[in-house]
């Protein structure tokens, strides 16, 4: 009887000579957040507390923090979807700036982030996107996958410097002049910002009514692309950007010192 209970317990002999050349890594995204707290606080919460995240990183100095190895699952993006991708726990690697974030609602007042710290954030994400291959696109913000509830890291993240980095493409500013002086003339309507919206990656209202949900998804899309203003509203430049985007050329990216097309 005990033998036979030895045996049970015994791992299995794996032969590991062959490897399918079919398979990537499991992190298909990486998301952007800020603690809205000091590191003390920070890390109890994300040590202690009911959720996690892979890094954290501190402000002075520029600290970087692993909590959960890469390989495990944390719990950083709650209800989350990007580009019909829902539930991004599973197949991302999150990272927590420490941040004051915001007071009031989201459309109030964001605490800036230091450039060292920013430094030391677009060294991590491009360690992890080159080790991953993170596409440039797969690089979000918790905003971005979960508009409605969050809006981390806010109007103040430098997102431009990820594109003049080489790490998200940007859209063609001249794309976006000339479609600017269209939408000047005749603006969409609210049907017309919702479909683009989820071209682009949001999950957003479809039934053409500008109501909160709608406004929290277009603050998103306002916050990294056109973060001077961040109201909600379905404006010109907002809708030049979302046709931009969602265009085969609309979208650039910083490759060997010049930008290219992205798709």
């Amino acid at each position: 009887m005990l033998s036979g209970c030895v045996a049970t317990l015994e791992k299995p002999r794996i032969d590991t000579r062959y490897q399918s050349l079919n398979h990537e890594s499991r992190a298909r995204f990486i998301v952007l957040h800020y603690t809205d707290l000091n590191f003390r606080d920070s890390l109890e919460v994300l040590t202690r507390g009911r959720v996690s995240s892979h890094y954290l990183i501190d402000v002075k100095p520029p600290t970087i923090y692993r909590l959960v190895d890469e390989s495990r699952l944390a719990w950083h993006a709650g209800r989350s979807s990007w580009l019909g991708q829902t539930e991004l726990n599973a197949s991302s690697i999150g990272i927590e700036i420490v941040n004051g974030g915001h007071s009031g609602d989201r459309y109030g007042s964001y605490e800036p982030f230091p450039d060292q710290q920013i430094d030391a954030v677009i060294k991590l994400v491009r360690d992890i996107a080159k080790r991953h291959s993170v596409a440039p696109h797969r690089i979000v913000g918790h905003s971005d996958i979960a508009p409605q509830r969050k809006s981390d890291p806010g109007p103040l993240f430098p997102w431009k410097r990820f594109a003049d980095a080489g790490l998200i493409p940007w859209p063609n500013a001249e794309l976006v002049s000339s479609s600017r002086q269209r939408f000047d003339s005749a603006l969409p309507d609210v049907a017309w910002f919702q479909t683009e919206l989820e071209k682009h990656g949001f999950v957003v209202p479809r039934h053409g009514m500008l109501d909160d949900e709608t406004r929290n998804v277009i603050s998103a899309f306002q916050m990294k692309y056109r973060p001077a203003i961040y109201d909600g509203n379905p404006d010109a430049e907002t809708a030049a950007l979302l046709e931009t985007v969602n265009r085969p050329e609309g979208l650039l990216i910083q490759r060997e010192g010049r930008w290219q097309r992205y798709r």
